[in-house]
């Protein structure tokens, strides 16, 4: 008996395995791109099972698994994550956020800001420019533990309407 035959004689029990298998990961990565997969395999049992050749049953497979990838996978994503939470979360919240200086804040020397949040940051300054207490900021962006901040817009325009 050659290598192929005996292939072929035990494939039956090659895509069970290779559909629990399949569905393990998918139970981890719940993307429902395994499980998709493991639709295909149970499409190639199938054909095993009607007595279609190894290479017919892998082909069927394929052609099953790569269909469902295509046509099925997207819409059924978009239902799954259609009440998904998009708001930003950890630091890429406080980006935009407002606060005020407590203690003078310039690009190259740090100092410390209070956002709205009441969260407290050692932040520095975005251009060359100096902050000082109680100047109205907003943040740009945040570098490790230090928010770089710019005067915020608001009080921009209220310096501006002074003049």
């Amino acid at each position: 008996m050659d290598v192929l035959s005996t292939i072929d004689t035990w494939a039956w029990i090659g895509w069970p395995v290779l559909i629990l298998v399949f569905l393990v990961v998918e139970m981890l990565t719940g993307e429902l791109t395994f499980l998709m997969l493991s639709v295909g395999g149970a499409v190639g049992l199938l054909t095993g099972l009607l007595g279609a050749p190894l290479w017919g049953q892998v082909l069927v497979a394929a052609l099953a698994a790569g269909a469902l990838l295509t046509f099925l996978r997207p819409p059924l994503l978009r239902r799954l994550h259609r009440g998904a939470d998009t708001r930003p979360f950890n630091v890429e919240a406080l980006v935009g956020l407002e606060g005020l200086v407590l203690s003078r804040v310039s690009p190259s020397v740090a100092g410390q800001v209070k956002l709205v949040n009441g969260d407290v940051w050692t932040a520095r300054a975005d251009a060359d420019t100096r902050l000082d207490p109680a100047t109205r900021i907003e943040v740009v962006r945040i570098d490790g533990a230090t928010a770089v901040v710019r005067a915020s817009v608001q009080r921009a325009h209220d310096q501006e309407a002074a003049t």
